[in-house]
């Protein structure tokens, strides 16, 4: 194949040169091969599967402003209801910085969504993205990971909406028994634990018993999945609705308490908790230090998650390709000033330390020991119950249309891309979310999966953007969105220096510490020790190959918030891997339609 005269002229002129193309051209043929695992899908063969507006199937009604608002309602959540306060608790005031770094991350990683939108308009998001430039081993990776972000999140937020919806009941007086409004592994941990929570304690020792087993079931939690996963079977126009009735509501109550809070934090001279003492009587805005801010990046990233589910809605937009990019970075930029000004009121308006356990910060600092304004402790918590709804929807008519895309790629059943013929849905996908997110509320708890999704959002963030700078440049076409290509030549190996010198001025001790690798701080410094080396790696790559910026400061960027990951999380993680492997060797690498 290789052997034209003009190459074997090159041969003897070049030699380098033939032997490089040589190369290249294996490992051409290897990607090509049906029994590669990293072969990759042509980007015209996904689009002619759906992303042509023809072979889709799904109702295409989605507008940009719909777009923006289903990003709105999966981002301004779970995140800013419950999750906010257990991080300001961990990084204090300064949790506010690692908003912006989060957000930073975010923008660099919508960017390169944004650029993989327009390419490849179709539902699958960051797993089709995946297909096209890694291949398919990282594709199904990529799909298992994100059942952590999408079906897992959402258990969460089940329990999260649970936990409001209850609390708002009870100040209407109506009372549910204890024992079915919380998770069987929460009430056995707290009893176990000897937990100050006296809810949890009661619900272990009054649930009733059948067959020795301790009846604790949050019925709530269960409820609204069944309700959304109705929903969401029914149609997209009504779920399209319902999402942009709830966005309305929440953003003028979240207005609501910004100026409310803020006018009170400033009137009543409470602007010294923007600044409280640490353990050693210093003021700080940081009084837990930068390493007390980076123990909050899981509550912090899970406020951001869901950004991304607005790229699986590709095939029910009007104008993907211009409309999908305007729809991520929109949502995006309104969520970040939104959880800057709410952590600012915050921390303004109770010192940081009385988030401890708080699951619903924003009701919290209108109670009678703190700001004492009941109206809008109790329209908080009826806002928080629509709030998280929203995510619900969301979260749950993303999952569905990830497992449809990988389905038509055969590393999932055929089953899985049923379209229903009245309510243009993937209605056996749907079902099976439901169930997915159903059955494991059973028997799980909030921590665990808090934890558990954030680090898969994570890793597919990093995929994405590693997937752009793989794919080549494209020349600029009207009417869709084009990633800026800015040179990373000189100014990535800069920005490391620059870093690094700033770093190590700010703060002497910082490289000391995270460098240090005796016994006791080896296994948590192990993922800050592979981020600088990835970072000298692309440091290089960047100055050798004239990567593109964006992407590359996004990959960057992601994967330094993984470092705030636990050791117990990166193993939970690579077990559910694991898990996801077993299930592509015994199913998807045999009957996957590049196989044919």
């Amino acid at each position: 194949d290789v052997c034209s005269s003009d190459l074997i002229d090159s041969f003897f002129s070049k030699p380098n040169e033939f032997i490089l193309y040589l190369f290249l051209y294996k490992i051409n043929k290897l990607k090509m091969s049906k029994n590669n695992l990293f072969r990759t899908k042509p980007i015209a063969t996904i689009i002619k599967q759906g992303g042509d507006g023809e072979h889709s199937g799904l109702n295409k009604v989605l507008t940009v402003k719909d777009l923006t608002f289903f990003g709105i309602a999966a981002i301004l959540g779970a995140g800013s209801f419950t999750s906010l306060g257990e991080a300001i608790f961990k990084g204090g005031p300064g949790v506010v910085i690692l908003f912006v770094i989060t957000a930073i991350a975010c923008a660099f990683t919508a960017f390169c969504y944004s650029e993989f939108a327009s390419r490849i308009p179709t539902a699958g998001s960051a797993y089709t993205y995946a297909y096209a430039s890694f291949g398919e081993l990282f594709a199904w990776i990529i799909g298992w990971a994100l059942i952590m972000e999408y079906s897992i999140g959402n258990i969460y937020v089940a329990f999260s909406w649970s936990d409001y919806f209850t609390s708002f009941l009870g100040r209407c007086n109506i009372h549910i028994p204890s024992y079915f409004c919380t998770s069987y592994m929460e009430a056995k941990n707290a009893f176990m634990n000897h937990s100050a929570n006296q809810e949890l304690i009661e619900a272990w020792n009054n649930a009733p018993m059948i067959g020795g087993l301790k009846m604790i079931v949050d019925i709530p939690a269960l409820t609204i999945n069944l309700l959304i996963t109705y929903l969401v079977y029914k149609g997209i126009k009504e779920s399209r609705n319902f999402s942009n009735l709830m966005v309305w509501l929440k953003m003028a109550v979240v207005a609501l308490i910004i100026i409310v809070g803020g006018y009170l934090v400033f009137s009543r001279g409470l602007t010294f908790n923007w600044t409280p003492a640490n353990s050693q009587g210093v003021k700080s805005f940081m009084p837990n230090g930068f390493g007390g801010v980076m123990a909050a990046v899981s509550g912090v990233f899970f406020a951001y998650i869901g950004f991304d589910a607005v790229s699986v809605l590709a095939e029910e937009s009007k104008n993907p390709q211009k409309d999908l990019p305007r729809g991520m970075l929109l949502s995006l930029i309104i969520c970040t000033i939104v959880y800057i000004l709410l952590a600012l009121v915050l921390t303004g308006a109770v010192d940081f330390k009385n988030f401890e356990g708080i699951g619903d910060p924003l009701a919290f600092i209108f109670e009678p020991q703190n700001l004492n304004i009941g109206w809008m402790q109790f329209l908080v918590s009826i806002c928080a119950v629509i709030a998280m709804t929203s995510v619900l929807l969301v979260f749950q008519m993303g999952q569905p249309r990830i497992w449809l895309s990988m389905s038509r790629d055969g590393l999932l059943p055929n089953v899985f891309q049923k379209i229903h013929p009245q309510y243009k849905t993937p209605s056996f996908s749907t079902i099976i979310t439901g169930l997915v997110v159903g059955v494991p509320i059973l028997f799980t708890d909030k921590t665990f999966v808090l934890d558990f999704t954030s680090i898969a959002t994570l890793f597919a963030f990093v995929l994405v953007c590693g997937g752009v700078l793989l794919i080549p440049r494209r020349t600029k076409e009207t009417g869709k969105f084009h990633l800026p290509y800015i040179n990373a030549q000189f100014i990535f190996p800069l920005i490391i220096i620059i870093t690094v010198i700033s770093v190590n001025y700010l703060v002497p001790t910082y490289f000391v510490n995270a460098f240090d690798l005796s016994a006791d701080k080896l296994a948590a410094n192990i993922p800050l020790l592979l981020f600088y080396i990835l970072c000298i790696v692309m440091g290089v790559l960047s100055f050798t190959k004239k990567l593109s910026l964006i992407p590359l400061l996004g990959l960057i960027s992601c994967c330094y918030l993984l470092t705030g990951m636990t050791v117990s999380n990166w193993l939970w993680f690579g077990m559910w891997l694991a898990l996801g492997l077993v299930f592509y060797f015994s199913f998807g690498y045999k009957n996957s339609k590049l196989n044919v």
